[in-house]
């Protein structure tokens, strides 16, 4: 299985990932055309993609959903809820015999790959996030999420690769220009995780199988990418310092352009 971030943050989310001969993508929230540039650097093109699974409707995450279903023709998968939320948001008709309704818990396969959704804690319409599987290898995701559970680390637990948000850091968040509302609201249950709390998720998910970890949606005003990884790295050092495991390599996920192509 290889996966590539395209695009992370509050702009616009979209992941690249194949396993065997099936590529697909999680979320399109950037315009078709950075999508179509993106995968240019992978040699892909979005005719190879079988299909895109979404993990809720906020706008850095479908702004380009619309036109990989009419222009083409790609199959969108996500909760009930989030498909809704998506027909009203269009504003073109989108083809509804490409949309596929998830129930979370209840893993789907589409050719080589498996998919799984579990519920997150967000303020959004039946959002979810997702484990790929293809024989034996995992990669867990869990962004926009304001909170972890165990049910959370249960999905996520025995992954080879985590792709998990480090969105901001709570001191810039409290002291920064943003309402204070909007303050709150990232910093609740239904928001979004901080760097301290991406490293605790880490921290109880370490084994000696994985890998990789990729720091994603880190806010343009409330965190540095710096600071997210020197952050997330001291917890998760310490905890496999604790427990006798190697860290886990971790590269935080660009804004506007791809990451490196990670293999597991």
């Amino acid at each position: 299985m290889r996966f590539c971030s395209l695009a992370s943050g509050s702009s616009g989310n979209c992941m690249y990932l194949k396993a065997g001969d099936t590529a697909v993508l999680i979320d399109a929230g950037i315009s078709c055309k950075r999508i179509c540039e993106g995968l240019a650097e992978l040699g892909e093109n979005l005719c190879n993609i079988k299909a895109c699974f979404v993990t809720h409707e906020h706008s850095d995450h479908i702004k380009g959903v619309g036109v990989l279903m009419r222009r083409y023709h790609i199959p969108v998968y996500a909760t009930g809820g989030t498909l809704t939320a998506i027909a009203l948001s269009d504003r073109q008709d989108v083809p509804r015999e490409l949309m596929y309704e998830l129930v979370p818990d209840r893993e789907v396969t589409v050719g080589d790959v498996r998919v799984m959704p579990f519920k997150i804690s967000h303020d959004a319409n039946d959002p979810v996030c997702y484990t790929i599987s293809h024989g034996s290898t995992k990669l867990g995701m869990a962004t926009d999420l304001g909170e972890f559970t165990d049910y959370t680390l249960g999905h996520l637990a025995n992954s080879d690769a985590l792709y998990v948000e480090a969105n901001h850091d709570k001191n810039m968040l409290m002291m920064g220009p943003y309402p204070y509302q909007l303050k709150l609201r990232i910093d609740s249950s239904l928001g979004h995780l901080s760097n301290e709390a991406c490293g605790d998720l880490v921290a109880r998910l370490l084994s000696s199988g994985l890998k990789t970890v990729i720091l994603a949606h880190l806010s343009a005003d409330n965190n540095f990418k710096e600071l997210a990884f020197q952050t997330v790295r001291q917890i998760v050092g310490e905890a496999a310092a604790a427990n006798g495991l190697e860290i886990p390599n971790i590269v935080v996920a660009e804004r506007f352009s791809n990451t490196e192509v990670f293999e597991i």
